[in-house]
């Protein structure tokens, strides 16, 4: 009995680490968006490989002082980035800029 309590404590910690995860990517689109929405306004590309590079550097070093593995970071970060390139493009497409 009290091994499923425990269990139940940590799925609940859990659960709010992943509400909070959910939010803070909720935040993050939304301000991409508006970075997405200037770039189209102002004939920006919707990749910016430097960047991308400082960001996955930073993110590699941030890891690794967090004690997250810093290949599996960047990869989440590279699923973000990618969502992010492809929701400007769609902006820049139906602004017509692009």
């Amino acid at each position: 009995m009290r091994k499923s309590y425990q269990l139940n404590n940590f799925r609940k910690k859990l659960d709010l680490i992943d509400d909070a995860l959910i939010t803070l990517l909720a935040l993050r689109f939304n301000v991409t968006s508006e970075v997405g929405i200037y770039k189209a306004s102002h004939r920006l590309p919707a990749v910016d490989k430097g960047r991308e590079e400082m960001q996955l550097k930073r993110i590699e070093k941030q890891s690794k002082n967090s004690g997250l593995d810093p290949i599996f970071a960047k990869r989440f970060l590279r699923l973000v980035i990618d969502e992010v390139v492809e929701n400007h493009k769609k902006l820049a497409n139906l602004s017509g800029k692009h």
